[in-house]
């Protein structure tokens, strides 16, 4: 990373316009919304310099991966879903390791600049299905969901450079009868291991349904 004479700080919001994340979607992807390019643009050009390394440990259908290499930085993605590695690895040249984030730290190599993710989403109710397990079977629940995460996220900062960030774009959520303060949950579990310094608003031109307030949460090293 160019060293700048002191830390780096994001614009105040990122607007994301949907019918642009529509026609960005993989046409395999079963989700209504995806991590937007513009919000990794955005991060990129505030908090990168060309030829940075960037890790994604939760790459999904590649969007980190592909944007980085759009714009210069070097990025390493990690997926467990290896169908999604394909798609990842048809579309970029940039390396995905398939392979479960909860053993961040055995699977890439840093130091990195800046570790850019959107995690797995998670209700703190109705919600049986482990997001860290892509899904496919029962979990724990939220409270373990939210400390397996902090873990994963603990292994990020030990990959960091000494001025490297970490940036999580989460979503609070508004289902049925519920508000599950997904973001704010993130943000007090992850300072445990990391110093919240930003919080950016991901401003949409659509309404998204459960979505409610979308942020990312900008941390460093403590």
């Amino acid at each position: 990373m160019t060293d700048t004479g002191g830390p780096r700080a994001m614009r105040p919001y990122v607007l994301v316009r949907y019918n642009d994340v529509v026609r960005q979607r993989h046409p395999r992807a079963d989700e209504d919304v995806h991590f937007a390019e513009s919000v990794v643009e955005a991060v990129l050009e505030d908090l990168t310099a060309p030829g940075d390394r960037v890790l994604d440990p939760f790459a999904g259908f590649g969007t980190t991966l592909r944007v980085a290499e759009q714009m210069g930085r070097h990025a390493v993605g990690v997926e467990m879903l290896p169908a999604r590695c394909d798609i990842i690895r048809s579309s970029t040249q940039q390396p995905v390791v398939q392979g479960d984030a909860r053993e961040l730290a055995t699977l890439v190599e840093g130091p990195f600049d800046l570790v850019l993710s959107s995690p797995p989403y998670m209700t703190e109710y109705d919600h049986p299905e482990d997001p860290l397990a892509a899904y496919g079977s029962d979990g724990p629940g939220y409270a373990t969901y939210l400390t397996q995460l902090t873990d994963v996220m603990e292994q990020a900062v030990s990959l960091l450079r000494p001025q490297g960030y970490l940036v999580l774009n989460v979503a609070n959520i508004a289902s049925p009868g519920h508000f599950t303060p997904l973001a704010w949950d993130v943000a007090r579990s992850v300072t445990r291991v990391a110093r919240l310094v930003q919080d950016v608003m991901v401003c949409w031109d659509h309404p998204l349904g459960d979505l409610a307030g979308d942020y990312l949460l900008v941390f460093r090293a403590p």
